[in-house]
Order: C-alpha cells, then structure tokens, then sequence
C-alpha cells in the first residue's frame, strides 16, 4: 500500500505535540526551550528567521542530536525542551516526530510553520549571508 507525504505527515501530527504562534511566543518568553529552524539556509536568507532560532537543516537533524553519530553536536542533549518549525509546518511535524523516535521526549514543533508566525507578526530577524557556509575564503 502506497502512502503519501500527506499521510505520513498526518501520522507524526498524532504523536507530537503542535504549538500555536501564541504557545511559542509564551514559551521563548519564558526561556523554556530551544527552537529550532530546520528550513534549509537558503530560506532563511531569503525570509529571515525568529529571533535565537538556531539553525539545524532538516537533513543533518537526526545526525546532529543522535550522540552516537560522529556528527553529534554537544549542544542537543536529551534533557532539553526543544521548539521546532520550517517554513509551513509539515517538515517540522515530521523532524519532531524522528526525534521523539531517537528518545528526545520534550520536542514540539510550531504547527503553522515560521509562514504563519510571520503572517501573525511574530518577530522575524534577518540572517546575514557573511556565514562560513556562503562565504568563500
């Protein structure tokens, strides 16, 4: 049986917890969590990101926070509260549910996706282009 992005989307929305604009906003305020861009660098040259997000692409995810990966950063431990979004909510939905899968128990994402939290005039920061990952030395 063949399943869909749409499907497999709508699965890791039943296991995962979603935050509106509101509970994120709450929860930055309060200090309470890391949140975590997943878009691609590119997306957040073009759009900006929320303010402190940091940037860990969706396709080194799983090998940045498992410490068994030769990858592992340090800063992705098992007892923090992370927050994560892409652009719409879908990438972020399925990004938090492999974490959840690896035994990070605390993971959220922001249901309608960095997109929604803009529209809703929450607080956008400009990502410089002067990066290691688009400067040529």
């Amino acid at each position: 049986m063949r399943r869909t992005v749409n499907d497999l989307v709508r699965e890791a929305k039943a296991r995962i917890e979603e935050l509106s604009v509101a509970e994120l906003e709450t929860e930055v305020a309060a200090g309470s969590c890391m949140v975590i861009d997943i878009r691609d660098f590119r997306e957040r040259l073009e759009r900006g990101a929320i303010p402190g997000a940091v940037s860990a692409p969706r396709g080194m995810l799983e090998f940045w926070f498992d410490p068994e990966s030769p990858y592992h950063r340090e800063s992705f431990t098992f007892d923090q509260r992370y927050v994560l979004y892409c652009a719409g909510g879908q990438r972020s939905a399925l990004a938090a549910a492999v974490l959840r899968d690896i035994g990070f128990d605390d993971v959220a994402h922001l249901e309608v996706g960095f997109n929604g939290w803009a529209e809703a005039g929450g607080a956008v920061e400009d990502v410089s282009a002067d990066s290691k990952w688009v400067k040529r030395s």
